[in-house]
């Protein structure tokens, strides 16, 4: 039989990898599947100057080693394999990797991130591998003394065409739109601009890859005039972002307009105990440092999650038993609390009693039902099964 898990979390990217620190910090069995390496899409960046705490020269893969040694040293298993097919709303949730083994959990965080989002355009699948990369930092050295084009204008397609210029001679950035209509920060639109190597083609869309064996141009378009010609080249990478990782999750998960999860503050999806983080999150923002607060976030509340599964078992191994929840601190609390225990034996009798802080039991309270309203409550269970809530 499959062992089970406290804490799953499906994907080894900062997000991921920040709730395998909690969750292994919080003493969960906690596992990570990653079937390539730690970092995601992070670790694929050549410079990442705007993580806290760490400066100038520091590069993707410096922080996802960093990433993942922490995780292991929280007691966080990292597992090479990819949830192929899930079973989120089975107790526990089931999970079935590439590789055939089926894994079990009590919680699941789905931190999958996003890949490559592709041109389209004939040539494209033809040559990728073969003169078409989506990775500067993983194929920038193949193009030395070469001329590459970059397709993209965002922050990720300057920052690696400025990266490519290390080994091509020349580097050709394509701009739909045009001169100057760029949507990445001023300060990296400063470094590509002083860039010697760096060529910029504007109002100018990518039609087609042409070549023989390998790449030798893209064909471009003037959206304006419709006049295409040919920009010859010895590699393409196309950088015009990313597509979140959702496809194996079907109508199971709610998803946005976009295809990303939605999530509440707490990462909490639409199925109880299931949670996503980082890029594949519906979110304002996307970088490494809101990646892993997401993660954070999700273990805590999947931690908080787990703890309330305890909680209810225990209760339903419990005859009769009233809770009352209460603000100990509160004027009169006493003669409140009191008054709630003495309405409830009133009208069901004799029973066990339990009082709990409101300020420290919300999360009961939300599972019960208590009007969040009511600071003062007193719910009575049969069994673990809600029989009254009574109210001052």
């Amino acid at each position: 039989m499959s062992q089970i898990y406290d804490l799953l979390i499906l994907g080894g990217g900062p997000a991921g990898l920040a709730a395998a620190v909690y969750g292994g910090r919080a003493e969960l069995k906690t596992a990570v599947l990653e079937a390539e390496f730690s970092g995601g899409q992070a670790a694929r960046t050549h410079e990442l100057v705007n993580y806290p705490g760490f400066g100038l020269g520091t590069s993707g893969i410096d922080i996802a080693i960093k990433f993942e040694q922490h995780a292991r040293e929280f007691g966080a298993e990292i597992i090479n394999d990819r949830a192929e097919q899930v079973d989120l709303k089975a107790k526990p949730k089931v999970i079935t990797g590439i590789s055939g083994t089926q894994y079990l959990a009590k919680a699941v965080i789905i931190a999958a991130g996003s890949r490559p989002r592709q041109l389209n355009i004939p040539g494209e699948e033809k040559f990728t591998g073969r003169g078409v990369s989506y990775c500067a930092t993983c194929d920038g050295a193949f193009y030395k003394n070469k001329e590459v084009i970059v397709i993209g204008s965002g922050d990720s397609a300057l920052i690696a065409a400025v990266f490519l210029t290390r080994f091509a001679s020349k580097v050709k950035i394509v701009v739909s739109h045009a001169e100057g209509g760029l949507v990445a920060n001023h300060r990296v639109i400063e470094q590509a601009n002083a860039n010697e190597k760096i060529v910029w083609l504007w109002q100018s869309v990518s039609k087609e890859i042409v070549g023989s064996d390998k790449v030798e141009g893209v064909v471009l378009e003037n959206p304006a005039t419709g006049e295409q010609h040919t920009e010859s080249c010895d590699g393409v990478f196309c950088l015009i972002g990313s597509r979140p990782m959702t496809e194996m999750f079907g109508d199971t998960i709610e998803l946005s307009e976009s295809g990303h999860i939605i999530t509440d503050e707490k990462m909490q999806t639409n199925i109880a105990g299931v949670y996503a983080a980082g890029d594949i999150r519906e979110k304002y923002l996307r970088q490494v440092v809101t990646a892993a607060a997401d993660g954070v976030i999700a273990a805590t509340a999947a931690e908080n999650y787990l703890a309330m599964q305890s909680t209810l078992a225990e209760l339903q191994s419990r005859d009769k038993l009233l809770i009352t929840f209460w603000l100990p601190r509160a004027e009169d609390a006493e003669e409140i609390v009191s008054a709630l225990e003495e309405a409830a034996i009133a009208k069901y009798g004799e029973m066990a009693k339990e009082r709990k802080s409101t300020s420290q039991q919300g999360e009961l309270r939300a599972e019960l039902g208590v009007d969040k309203n009511q600071p003062f409550a007193a719910v009575i269970l049969q069994k673990g099964t809600l029989i009254d809530r009574i109210y001052p």
